[in-house]
């Protein structure tokens, strides 16, 4: 690849593929969830298993691990297990910055999203 690495290539390109903008559309459905938001944004202040995410979010268990599923397909959030315990666990390489990217673009050039009545809520 000619000493260019692979994440700056493809930063350099302008113009998505098409398989690229499907995988997109569906990174972009995952976090437009509003129970998986809510879980990312809770897993930012650290791990917890599925009770203590339910408990958190006052959610039924089987919603949060129905969701946690989708998270952790998209790769957006991490498992470890523990024994019997499960520990889900923010994907911080790259979630962290999007969020933290998105909230920035909320607060300098959004502002109006927060209460917004065009979009579906």
């Amino acid at each position: 690849m000619s000493g260019m690495s692979y994440d700056r290539l493809v930063m350099s390109q302008l113009v998505l593929r098409e398989p690229d903008l499907t995988a997109l559309r569906f990174l972009f459905r995952a976090v437009s969830n509003e129970y998986r938001l809510r879980i990312l944004n809770l897993l930012r202040k650290g791990s917890r298993n599925v009770s203590g995410i339910s408990e958190a979010l006052e959610l039924e268990q089987t919603v949060v691990s129905h969701n946690l599923k989708c998270l952790t397909f998209c790769g957006l959030v991490s498992v470890q297990q523990l024994g019997k315990e499960r520990l889900y666990s923010l994907n911080k390489e790259t979630v962290e910055p999007l969020l933290v990217a998105s909230d920035r673009h909320i607060a300098r050039f959004a502002s109006n999203l927060r209460t917004c009545e065009c979009l579906e809520r």
